[in-house]
């Protein structure tokens, strides 16, 4: 096992190195940097001096170089511009070239300076991962066990009423969108207009202090979306175990059929949807920002939302590389955990 963690370790690293530098490529294309320059100085400014700016401020050196300084693998750049100023990548305010720092990227723990938000990224990235962190929480708590119950009982009867009843609701949830349910759910159990003002409080106070009245109605309306989902999967595991022939056998032993679904199928029909579970923490991650933006809560989603549609090119790289390590984690828990779930595997 230590050595399999090992060998996913190092594919997630060459994956991850591969994944960010594909980022960094596409934010880094010229119409992307020309935008920058104008919003940063003027938008009326010539090519020449978009060319000027974007020189002074070593955006026009190779992109190999410019990846391992982001990285901070190589030395920060130090150029004497054309306007008679010296700049560094590793320039402080206060700092000068004798004073800054040789190394400043990533593995440093400097992500660099959002120019939408004028903080540090690394600062944005914690305080807006730690709010998505929260309605995630919730939503994992809400949906996956309400999803695998869904399931399970579905599964155990396969073609009954019950069978029929849950599966068609799992796919009702499933087929509507999160944009189409939240607005439901907003104008029906939140606006005045209708007459069922049950939740008052607005998500953006749920920033600072979250209850039921602000917070239900969007971790609701993510764990709708995804529990259709998880509950299908697990009852198309549980309905395939309840035909085997083991499960066979303990019913014409006379092993009563809790104790069937219980102890011998629930376990086995549980590694297809361990898998689909973990899928989640991703998905949840980005897919929030649709609802976030929706409810206004501003969270990791809301935040991918504004560096993408102000081409905040250091904050879209942090929120990228978040993203890259969170879908690569949970994977390798992912497989970890099907090798324990599953005794047939065995991994050397």
């Amino acid at each position: 096992m230590g050595l399999f963690i090992l060998r996913r370790f190092g594919v997630m690293l060459f994956t991850a190195l591969c994944l960010t530098f594909v980022v960094f490529f596409l934010t880094n294309l010229y119409p992307n940097l020309e935008k920058l320059a104008k919003n940063q100085g003027n938008f009326r400014m010539s090519d020449a001096e978009v060319a000027s700016y974007l020189g002074n401020r070593g955006y026009l050196r190779s992109l190999p170089v410019k990846y391992g300084e982001w990285l901070g693998v190589l030395p920060g750049y130090v150029i004497e511009g054309s306007d008679g100023k010296t700049r560094g990548k590793c320039f402080g305010p206060d700092d000068t070239k004798e004073t800054a720092d040789r190394y400043c990227g990533l593995l440093q723990g400097d992500w660099g300076f959002s120019t939408v938000f004028k903080d540090d990224v690394l600062s944005i990235i914690n305080t807006r991962l730690s709010l998505t962190a929260k309605l995630m929480f919730w939503v994992m708590i809400v949906m996956v066990p309400s999803a695998l119950i869904v399931g399970v009982m579905a599964g155990m009867r396969e073609g009954s009423k019950t069978d029929r009843s849950l599966s068609t609701a799992a796919i009702l949830t499933t087929a509507t969108p999160e944009y189409v349910s939240g607005v439901i759910f907003i104008v029906i159990f939140a606006s005045s207009a209708v007459g069922l003002k049950w939740f008052k409080g607005s998500a953006t106070s749920a920033m600072d202090s979250a209850n039921f009245e602000n917070f239900f109605l969007p971790v609701l309306t993510i764990a709708l979306y995804g529990m259709g989902y998880i509950a299908r999967m697990t009852r198309a595991s549980m309905a395939e175990v309840m035909t085997a022939q083991y499960i066979r056998t303990a019913r014409l032993k006379g092993v009563s059929f809790r104790n069937i679904v219980m102890k011998h199928a629930l376990r086995n029909a549980l590694i297809a949807p361990f898998t689909v579970i973990m899928l989640q923490f991703p998905w949840l991650l980005n897919g929030v920002v649709i609802v976030e933006t929706l409810f206004n809560y501003k969270g990791f989603g809301w935040v991918l939302v504004q560096a993408a549609g102000n081409n905040d090119i250091e904050l879209l790289l942090a929120v990228s590389v978040v993203s890259v390590v969170v879908v690569l984690v949970t994977q390798l828990i992912s497989d970890i955990g099907y090798v324990y779930l599953n005794p047939r595997i065995k991994v050397t």
